[in-house]
């Protein structure tokens, strides 16, 4: 495992830093090993923390390639391509480095957040960064144990400690660990002490919005247990709400990223590449469902090539926004002149473009480049319309948490329509009064609590897989059930023509940590397989 020897590189570091100090040599090198708080800054690990956690969100992590297609957001007609592993369920390309992505950065930034907490031990001055680390490890080993089930928590990121075969902890008890870590910390985080220096978020050390996040993540982990122990998630989403969740989009958390300094976000990077801006396309279900209420995201979100396969390819050529002509593709489908080629797709628009500049996908919508191109485009952990939305279900089920869910699924929808101008301010931006209007016209319909839970999560996949939070919008909806997905049975496929329910764990695992992964495999009903379900998917 890759975040079993990180951080042995600190130290040294540091002591460069220091290399006049040579009267003092000595008593400063002591173990090249083993930094503190004195020799290096521990604020330097919160935007390492913070980096790392998007490394393994987007991009070619396995959000893009993966979850993005599994969800049915995106959608491709490519055969064979690395979009195959999402679109089709074909393995193709470096599946085996794309689902151990997640994995290893999300550990990497783990091990820094647990590198932080362990530079500052015994300093009270500096205990809301190590409380604020805290919380980013505990957002980092939740994503790891909802794409893969049972997985390292316990004793992970020990190996300075001399633990270097971790076990795998049963879900169940990582979700257990998970809440009442969270619960103890969040309590933690004193205003009156020193705040972060480094802090990437637009929060910039506010200790007031750090315990706002603490809270909507406890939330968030709460809501996955619905199925699997709604009494804990009950007693956990009341406590998140009374704790004080996100207020507002001034809430939101997210990264703007530095081009100019080498940060991109993965997802814009990868949408920059000339195959994957040809082969990306929204999915049939989104375009549709924002079609069926005229939703004012439509021309914000997508756009038509212009015509031709040369202008569909042109990076900086925009296409047509005009929300009667977008057409959503339907998943599994190709280009290769048999049963499954995309013109023998239900509802086909064409082709656009002629002879050898024929494009034969040229009238399907794809991400409009005014939102999504630009590689500082920001990317989001947690925002507000996704914690209002989960509050909203909570309140449906007849949980205390304030609001109705008619209010809090208002409150969600509006925050939906606002945050696209978070990703593209000048693109992006959809005018108050019509979201105002959109949002009266169309309030939740609660006649019963299926077609609650059913509007509500839609909504929930709509707006983070528009607002390319991938793995979000799959893990929902793996917990969920909504919207209700149609499978691809496309030929070859490693899922038996079901959806993907997790990612299998990285290659290596076996090899380095045997018996433990062995004993988390055999947990597993199916085994290591990409329709095996995790313990809280029921």
């Amino acid at each position: 495992m890759k975040h079993k020897k990180i951080f042995l590189y600190i130290g040294a570091a540091a002591l460069v830093t220091m290399g006049s100090c040579t009267k003092k040599f000595d008593s400063i090198n002591t173990d090249p090993t083993k930094a503190n708080a004195s020799q290096f800054d521990p604020n330097l690990l919160l935007s390492s923390q913070q980096i790392e956690y998007f490394n393994g969100t987007t991009g070619y992590s396995g959000a893009l390639l993966l979850q993005s297609m599994w969800a049915q957001i995106l959608a491709s007609a490519s055969y064979p391509s690395y979009y195959s592993n999402g679109d089709k369920y074909v393995a193709s390309g470096n599946l085996t480095s794309y689902d151990a992505s997640l994995w290893n950065h999300c550990y990497n930034s783990a091990g820094y957040a647990y590198e932080c907490q362990t530079l500052v031990k015994g300093n009270s001055s500096l205990s809301n960064l190590s409380g604020i680390s805290l919380i980013m490890e505990l957002l980092d080993i939740q994503n790891v144990t909802d794409a893969y089930g049972d997985c390292p928590f316990s004793q992970a990121l020990q190996a300075k400690s001399g633990v270097n075969l971790p076990v795998y902890d049963a879900q169940q008890a990582i979700y257990t660990s998970l809440l009442a870590k969270l619960d103890s910390v969040i309590p933690t985080l004193d205003a009156n002490k020193a705040i972060p220096t480094n802090d990437l978020f637009p929060y910039k050390g506010n200790i007031a919005q750090w315990k706002k996040f603490g809270y909507s993540l406890m939330l968030r982990m709460a809501m996955r247990l619905t199925k699997a122990d709604a009494a804990t998630a009950q007693k956990y989403a009341e406590k998140a709400y009374a704790g004080g969740t996100f207020a507002g989009t001034a809430d939101d958390a997210w990264v703007k990223f530095d081009h100019n300094d080498g940060y991109n976000n993965n997802n814009t990077s990868a949408y920059q590449v000339a195959e994957d801006f040809s082969e990306i396309k929204w999915g049939a279900n989104v375009i549709t469902a924002l079609k069926l209420t005229s939703d004012p995201r439509l021309s914000v979100i997508a756009e038509v090539p212009q015509a031709g396969a040369k202008n569909a390819a042109n990076e900086s050529l925009a296409g047509d926004n005009t929300a009667a002509n977008q057409v959503g593709m339907p998943n599994g489908y190709d280009q290769n002149g048999g049963a499954t080629d995309i013109s023998n797709a239900p509802s086909y628009p064409g082709g656009s473009g002629s002879g050898s500049d024929f494009y034969k996908v040229g009238k399907y919508s794809r991400p409009a480049i005014g939102e999504y191109i630009a590689l500082n485009t920001p990317a989001f952990a947690i925002n507000y319309a996704e914690t209002e939305l989960l509050l909203a279900e909570a309140a449906a089920r007849g949980w205390n948490v304030g609001a109705s869910a008619s209010v809090h699924y208002a409150n969600g929808l509006t925050a939906a329509l606002q945050s696209y101008a978070t990703l593209s301010s000048s693109y992006g931006t959809i005018p108050a009064a019509t979201i105002t209007a959109y949002v009266a016209a169309h309030p939740l319909v609660t006649t019963s609590l299926t077609i609650e839970l059913a509007q509500i999560n839609a909504q929930y996949w709509l707006t983070t897989g528009t607002l390319f939070d991938f793995n979000e919008a799959w893990t929902n909806w793996r917990r969920s059930g909504f919207p209700v997905l149609t499978p691809v049975n496309y030929a070859g496929n490693f899922t038996t023509g079901t959806i993907p329910r997790r990612q299998e764990y990285p290659s290596g695992e076996a090899a380095t940590n045997g018996s433990n992964y062995q004993a988390a495999v055999n947990r597993l009903t199916g085994g290591d397989q990409y329709s095996s379900r995790v313990w809280w998917d029921k």
